[in-house]
């Protein structure tokens, strides 16, 4: 009787399905076990668009520390923040990554340095680092920051009227000072001291000067920022910023305009400092650029003394700016050319639809024929070779880095303001990283192909099917 039953159609039958969904299980349990253990994804599209850029690859992949992230937020969110920060931790055992919910788990989240600001913390261990979105840009500058060690300082020059960093009118600089200190960057304001000027001169000959003494800027100074003197440097001055820049110094400078436009006081130009310049290669033309596209009018409400720029030259600064507008009210035009050990590149022009005039005249009255036509320069960026590489750039306006305009979020002169600072300071890896962009990659056929395609999917292929079951039922039967 048993050994009839072990021989029993049915009893194999289910003997085989048993063998097969114990495989199948099997099958499973160790397909979900390795993709847990080895979290490999294959990204598919063309420029890579879900996967992370060379650069942030290169700094994962070389952390000599373990890098925690902490990411805060409700916890139905969790799933698509663990799909971003998964490709990090992916890439090194030495990221970790947790997810709170400061709601329900409020202390923790506290604890673990939890702000209303940012809902993103990576800890390098050397300092904490907030990331403002989940995005590559943000993840991997926060990543980056955080490693950085040692002091970073800007220092804004005051010796001939500069705008300050403490003044929180439109025209300030209070915003520049803000941006700076959310990336780590120490500002500080600096009165140039001349070297020796306590000490009481030993000889004094009766109808002949004293000799003018030396002006040193703090050699700790990372970045020395110039925004708009009013007033002409004293020659004193002046060697004491080429003494800097000689040295290695990094320098941002950006002038006011030199011509009187309505009721604003004219800028005084320092022929000492302009001399300066041109010796580094970029020479400052006293002028008035005007926009004459239209272009901030219809999308700002803004005149042409405002040029609002779209596209940019090809520099490590812009490129991260593509189709992200900048504006710059009453700027002045530039001559940029390389020159001796300086190697100058034009960062920011015009296009076309525009002009430089010189003489302006009762109620701003302005002769489009006497003007120079566009392009033109409106900021530059150079090296200068020696025993250390210093950099410098040069901006033909100091009212695009007020508060009014810093402040703005639909405008790119924050962004464009850290990224030349970043760029001075040597720290291009802070530069924002470029989104990746969705490709469109569409199937163009046509011709032969077009009509063959048409004639398999909506004859041949059909009839086949037809014509399978037409015959499967008249076997049957």
């Amino acid at each position: 009787m048993a050994d009839n039953w072990m021989k029993a159609r049915q009893t194999k039958y289910t003997a085989y399905v048993s063998v097969y969904i114990i495989v199948i299980l099997a099958v499973l349990f160790a397909v979900n076990f390795l993709g847990n253990r080895y979290d490999k994804t294959y990204d598919a599209t063309a420029n890579k668009q879900f996967s992370l850029a060379d650069q942030s690859v290169k700094i994962v992949k070389g952390l000599n520390r373990d890098v925690k992230i902490t990411y805060f937020d409700d916890q139905t969110r969790f799933p698509t923040a663990r799909d971003f920060l998964g490709r990090y931790a992916s890439l090194s055992p030495k990221v970790h990554v947790d997810y709170l919910d400061p709601v329900k788990r409020p202390q923790q989240a506290r604890a673990a340095g939890y702000t209303r600001d940012s809902n993103i913390l990576v800890d390098s261990g050397l300092r904490k680092e907030a990331a403002k979105s989940l995005t590559e840009e943000e993840v991997t500058g926060a990543l980056i920051r955080s490693l950085k060690t040692g002091t970073r300082n800007v220092c804004f020059l005051s010796a001939g009227g500069e705008r300050s960093i403490d003044e929180t009118a439109p025209g300030g600089f209070s915003e520049l000072k803000k941006l700076l200190e959310g990336d780590n960057y120490k500002t500080r304001t600096v009165t140039p001291k001349a070297e020796g000027a306590a000490e009481t001169p030993k000889s004094i000959t009766v109808g002949k000067p004293a000799p003018a003494a030396n002006v040193e800027i703090p050699k700790d100074c990372t970045v020395l920022v110039i925004g708009g003197p009013q007033l002409a440097y004293t020659q004193p001055v002046v060697d004491g910023v080429k003494a800097y820049m000689d040295g290695g110094g990094r320098a941002l400078i950006m002038l006011d305009n030199g011509l009187r436009i309505g009721r604003e006081q004219a800028a005084a130009d320092s022929p000492a400092f302009l001399k300066l310049l041109a010796d580094w290669g970029v020479t400052v033309n006293n002028d008035l650029i005007l926009d004459l596209s239209g272009i901030g009018r219809s999308l700002f409400g803004v005149g042409p003394e405002v040029p609002v720029l779209f596209q940019y030259e090809s520099h490590a600064i812009t490129r991260p700016l593509t189709r992200v507008p900048t504006a710059f009210p009453v700027s002045r035009s530039l001559d940029a050319k390389s020159a001796g050990k300086s190697t100058v590149e034009k960062l920011l022009s015009t296009t076309e639809d525009s002009l430089a005039v010189t003489d302006i005249g009762a109620g701003g009255a302005i002769d489009p024929k006497k003007g120079k036509k566009g392009p033109l320069t409106m900021a530059a960026a150079g090296t200068i070779s020696g025993t250390t590489q210093a950099r410098f750039v040069v901006v033909g306006s100091a009212q695009w880095a007020q508060n009014n305009l810093m402040g703005s979020r639909t405008l790119g002169n924050r962004d464009l303001f850290l990224n030349t600072v970043n760029w001075l300071s040597s720290d291009e890896d802070l530069i924002s990283i470029r989104p990746k962009e969705a490709e469109n990659q569409a199937l163009n056929v046509g011709g032969q192909r077009l009509t063959l395609m048409f004639w398999l999917s909506v004859a041949f292929f059909p009839l086949a099917i037809v014509a399978m079951g037409l015959g499967t039922w008249w076997k049957r039967r």
